[in-house]
């Protein structure tokens, strides 16, 4: 299931968009989106993903 907000402060703002995820990843996303913009919504947008890659693979298929 897609979570738009996720996926909006992603955009607009992406260290929002990490903030259930350890302290590591939020600093990561902050210090690149204060380099640039564009590097931070890249990652944050690469860690939705990959959340929700791990989250379709735990499900069992039915």
């Amino acid at each position: 299931m897609i979570d738009l907000r996720k996926w909006l402060f992603a955009i607009i703002c992406p260290p929002a968009a990490v903030l259930n995820k350890e302290v590591g990843t939020i600093m990561l996303v902050g210090l690149l989106t204060a380099m640039f913009w564009v590097p931070g919504v890249v990652a944050a947008l690469f860690f939705l993903i990959r959340d929700q890659l791990q989250m379709s693979r735990q499900q069992p298929q039915v």
